[in-house]
């Protein structure tokens, strides 16, 4: 990688680890996860920076070798449970209100489908038109509309405490 690629890497990780880090915790539901996945999906982009750099917009393609990391992942792993010696992290010195809804929105996403509820991340977490999502999970329009409508429908159904935000959710939809 040259210099300039290099730098350019360097400057967008600092600018956009943290978004990035937001978007893979709401897909992974655990912080150490979405820091793994963030970090896996940064060591598979390295390499084809400076093609990506160049073509424009990175973050639609960073977005979209996140979610299909993610989507890797869980296939791998999916059906195996590890049991804990001890139960996981508190949450930090965090204002109790945003805590129950912040645990709340996690338990809820935790119950879609992962394609579900990347379509709930990418849409409502992280402002994206359908458009821009659907060419994020390499999906058509109407899927990313049928996606949404159905995992709204199932955070109605498993949390009736988040109606008011789902409905707001399925207004802009």
């Amino acid at each position: 990688m040259d210099v300039d690629a290099e730098e350019s890497f360097l400057a967008y990780v600092r600018e956009r680890v943290a978004a990035l880090s937001r978007i893979a915790f709401l897909l992974t539901g655990d912080r150490h996860l979405a820091e793994d996945l963030v970090q896996e999906t940064l060591l598979r982009v390295v390499g084809r920076w400076a093609r990506i750099a160049a073509g424009g917009d990175p973050d639609a393609y960073v977005r979209r070798a996140l979610y299909h990391q993610h989507v890797s992942v869980w296939r791998r792993h999916r059906g195996r449970t590890v049991p804990l010696d001890q139960p996981p992290e508190r949450a930090g010195p965090d204002e109790a209100g945003a805590v129950t809804d912040s645990v709340a929105v996690r338990a809820a996403l935790a119950t879609l489908a992962p394609k579900q509820r990347a379509v709930i991340v990418l849409r409502y977490f992280e402002d994206l038109t359908e458009a821009q999502t659907a060419d994020v999970l390499g999906c058509r329009v109407g899927t990313v509309k049928s996606q949404t409508r159905d995992a709204l429908t199932r955070l109605r159904a498993v949390a009736p405490g988040l109606l008011s935000e789902t409905a707001e959710l399925g207004a802009r939809g």
